[in-house]
C-alpha cells in the first residue's frame, strides 16, 4: 500500500483550510463533494482513492507540507488533476452549479426558459444514470475479475443494478470517448444517428425500454424534433453540452458526488429556470427557504408517511427526508414519500428529483382535486402522518362540480366553498391527515382574510370558523413579499395539527416573518441561516414583540376569523413613535439649517 492509499486526510484537510482560508464548504466546492462529506473526511472518515488523489493534489497545490507522504504520489495526483482540466491548476474549481447553468446557458437561444429546462434536465439525468452505472459495473467487476464479464452478467440480469444502461446509452459512446456498432435495420441499413439529437433520442428511448418504471421521465422530450423543417434544439448547441457535462470535474457517479451535493446543483438549476420562466414557474418550483422552513416547522420522523399532492418538483418532499435526516442522523430508517401531480413535465421532474437525491418517492400523474390517486382498500383517501404542499393560489372553484364529491371533503368540513379553491385544498388536506397528522400548506394571504367583517355570508369565512372551532389550526405565518417566482405576494404557511400539545389547544401561533427578509434580484429571499431560528421561535409558541403573538378561540371569534398575522402582529415597541407636531418642528429646523448652510456656502463662493 503507496503512502498515498494510506494517507491520512483528516490532519490534511485542515492544513489545507488554514493555507487557503477555507471554510469546510467551501473546501467541498474547491473538491467538488458535499459539505457533508467533508466533514465526514475531518471526522476520520476515509475517502476513496480518487478522492484521496484529488486531496493530495490540493495540499500540494497549497503548499501543504505532507509528513513525509510519497511526493512522487502527490505529483502525480496533480499531474491527474492538471490534466482532467487541460490547463494548469486554477485558484479555484469551477462549481458544479455554475457548469449546469453555463450548459443551460449554451441552448438558451434555442429556447425560452420554461421549455430548455425540459432539454437540460433529462441530460443532466442520464449522465447520471450513465456515470453510476459504471460506477455498478466496476462493483461487480471487484467480485467477478474484470469489466467485460462484469457486463455480460449485468446483461444477463439486469436487477444486479438499480438501471440496466444499453450500450448507445452510455455517456462514452454519446460523447465519442469509445466507438459502437450500430446494429443494421431489416433493410440491412445502419441504425447509426445522423447528429447527436438523433442519437440522444434513441438513447433515453433504449433506456426506457430496458426500465420501464422511467417511462414519462426520462423521455418527456425528442431532442431531434423538427419545426417547418428546423430542429427545435440545434445539434451544435447540444453537442457543446455534451461536452460540457463531459469534463472529468463533473463526473456524477457514487464516488463523485453526494446524492445531497448533486441535489443541491439540481435544485440551483430548477431555482434559476424558475427565475426566468415567470408565470409557469409556481407551477414546479416553491422556494428553497420556504420548504425547508415548513419541514423544519413539521419535523418528520423516521418511516413516518409523508405527502404531497400538488408536488410539483418534489422539492417539498426532498426537504422533509433532508430534515428528517438532520435531526435524527443515525437512523437509517426513511420517510415513506408519495407525491401527485397534474402536469406532465413536472411529474417528469418530480420522478428524476427523487432519484438525484438517491430517495424513494412515489409519484402518481392527476388531478388531485377530482381524482386523488392515493388511497386504500376501500376506495377512500389515503391518510397520511405529515402532508406539505404549494397548490395554485386563488385556484377557480366550481361547487355544482363537487356538492356531490365521492370522498365527501368539503360538506363534512365546513361546506363547500366557491369562488376560489384556497380553503377547498385545505379541506383536502385535513381529509389526508391521520389521526395524529400535521400538514403545512402555501396559500395566498387573502385566505385567511377574506369574508371577514363582511354582513353577508361568506363560505370561505365559515370554513375558517369551522377549522377554528375544531382547533385544527396551529399556526399561520405570514411571509415576506417577493419570495415566489409567479408572484410578488406574499404568501402564508397554514400549519394544521390534529393533535396539539396541550400548551397549545385553543389556540393558534401567528408569525409574520417580514423582519427576516433580505433583498435579491430578481427574488427576495430568508437567508438560511434564518430559518431554522424562525421555526423554533414559532414551535415554542412564545409571543415575540412585533413578530409572534398567540391568540385564542375567543380572540379568533371576535375578529370574524380573520387570522392574517399582520392584522394580529403589530410593530416592535422598541421602534420610536413620534407626534406628528414633534417631526414638523424638526423639518423647520432642518429646513432653518439648510438655509444657514446656503448663506455660508453662498458667503464663502463670493470671494472666490
Amino acid at each position: 500500500m503507496t503512502k498515498n492509499q494510506s494517507l491520512d486526510v483528516s490532519p490534511v484537510l485542515r492544513a489545507i483550510r488554514a493555507k487557503l482560508d477555507l471554510t469546510q464548504e467551501q473546501l467541498a466546492e474547491r473538491l467538488g463533494v458535499s459539505f457533508a462529506t467533508v466533514n465526514r473526511w475531518e471526522g476520520g472518515s476515509k475517502p476513496q482513492k480518487a478522492a484521496r488523489d484529488v486531496i493530495v493534489a490540493l495540499a500540494h497545490e497549497a503548499g501543504v507540507d505532507m509528513s513525509g507522504s510519497d511526493s512522487a504520489a502527490a505529483e502525480s495526483a496533480a499531474g491527474v488533476v492538471r490534466r482532467r482540466r487541460g490547463v494548469a491548476p486554477a485558484p479555484t474549481t469551477k462549481p458544479m452549479e455554475q457548469m449546469l447553468w453555463d450548459a443551460a446557458c449554451s441552448i438558451r437561444g434555442e429556447k425560452e426558459a420554461a421549455k430548455f429546462k425540459d432539454y437540460l434536465l433529462p441530460l443532466l439525468f442520464l449522465k447520471r444514470l450513465s456515470d453510476v452505472f459504471d460506477d455498478e459495473i466496476s462493483r461487480l467487476a471487484e467480485d467477478y475479475g474484470d469489466r467485460e464479464t462484469a457486463l455480460e452478467i449485468a446483461e444477463s440480469d439486469t436487477k444486479l443494478l438499480r438501471f440496466y444502461l444499453p450500450p448507445e446509452a452510455r455517456w462514452s459512446i454519446i460523447s465519442g470517448r469509445d466507438t459502437y456498432e450500430w446494429p443494421v435495420d431489416e433493410k440491412g441499413q445502419s441504425t447509426r444517428p445522423k447528429d447527436i439529437g438523433e442519437h440522444l433520442t434513441k438513447a433515453v428511448r433504449a433506456v426506457v425500454k430496458q426500465n420501464p418504471v422511467l417511462s414519462g421521465v426520462l423521455d418527456v422530450v425528442d431532442f431531434a424534433a423538427e419545426r417547418n423543417g428546423e430542429r427545435d434544439i440545434n445539434p451544435a448547441k447540444l453537442r457543446g453540452v455534451v461536452e460540457i457535462f463531459s469534463d472529468p470535474r463533473y463526473r456524477l457517479g457514487l464516488a463523485d458526488v453526494e446524492p445531497d451535493f448533486l441535489g443541491r446543483a439540481y435544485e440551483y438549476l430548477l431555482r434559476k429556470f424558475a427565475e426566468g420562466s415567470g408565470q409557469s414557474a409556481g407551477e414546479f418550483f416553491t422556494p428553497t427557504e420556504v420548504g425547508f422552513l415548513m419541514a423544519h416547522i413539521l419535523r418528520p420522523r423516521p418511516g413516518e408517511e409523508c405527502h404531497d399532492y400538488a408536488c410539483g418538483s418534489a422539492g417539498l418532499l426532498v426537504k422533509l427526508q433532508l430534515v428528517s435526516k438532520e435531526l435524527d442522523p443515525l437512523n437509517k430508517v426513511p420517510l415513506k414519500l408519495t407525491g401527485q401531480e397534474l402536469q406532465a413535465e413536472s411529474y417528469a421532474v418530480a420522478n428524476m428529483n427523487g432519484i438525484i437525491h438517491d430517495m424513494d418517492i412515489e409519484i402518481a400523474r392527476g388531478d388531485t382535486m377530482i381524482n386523488p390517486k392515493f388511497r386504500n382498500a376501500d376506495g377512500k383517501i389515503k391518510t397520511f402522518d405529515v402532508v406539505v404542499a404549494n397548490p395554485m393560489w386563488n385556484q377557480p372553484f366550481n361547487p355544482d362540480i363537487f356538492a356531490n364529491d365521492p370522498f365527501d371533503r368539503f360538506r363534512t368540513a365546513g361546506g363547500v366553498t366557491t369562488g376560489k379553491g384556497d380553503w377547498a385544498w385545505l379541506q383536502h388536506t385535513l381529509a389526508c391527515l391521520n389521526d395524529k397528522g400535521r400538514a403545512a400548506v402555501v396559500l395566498d394571504t387573502g385566505a385567511v382574510t377574506r369574508g371577514s367583517g363582511s354582513k353577508n355570508d361568506d363560505k370561505e369565512r365559515s370554513i375558517r370558523k369551522w377549522f377554528v372551532d375544531r382547533d385544527l389550526i396551529d399556526g399561520i405565518i405570514l411571509l415576506p413579499d417577493n419570495l415566489f417566482y409567479n408572484t410578488t405576494a406574499a404568501g402564508i404557511i397554514v400549519v394544521l395539527n390534529k393533535r396539539k400539545p396541550a400548551t397549545r389547544k385553543d389556540k393558534i401561533v401567528l408569525l409574520n416573518a417580514s423582519r427576516h427578509l433580505k433583498k435579491g434580484k430578481p427574488k427576495n429571499y430568508i437567508p438560511e441561516e434564518g430559518i431554522r431560528p424562525l421555526a423554533a421561535s414559532y414551535l415554542k409558541g412564545e409571543p415575540i414583540d412585533g413578530e409572534i403573538v398567540i391568540i385564542t378561540r375567543q380572540q379568533a371569534e371576535e375578529a370574524d376569523y380573520n387570522l392574517s398575522p399582520s392584522r394580529w402582529v403589530g410593530q416592535s415597541e422598541d421602534i420610536e413613535h413620534r407626534s406628528i407636531k414633534d417631526i414638523v418642528a424638526e423639518l423647520l429646523k432642518l429646513g432653518e439649517m439648510t438655509r444657514e448652510t446656503d448663506a455660508t456656502l453662498a458667503r464663502m463662493l463670493a470671494r472666490l
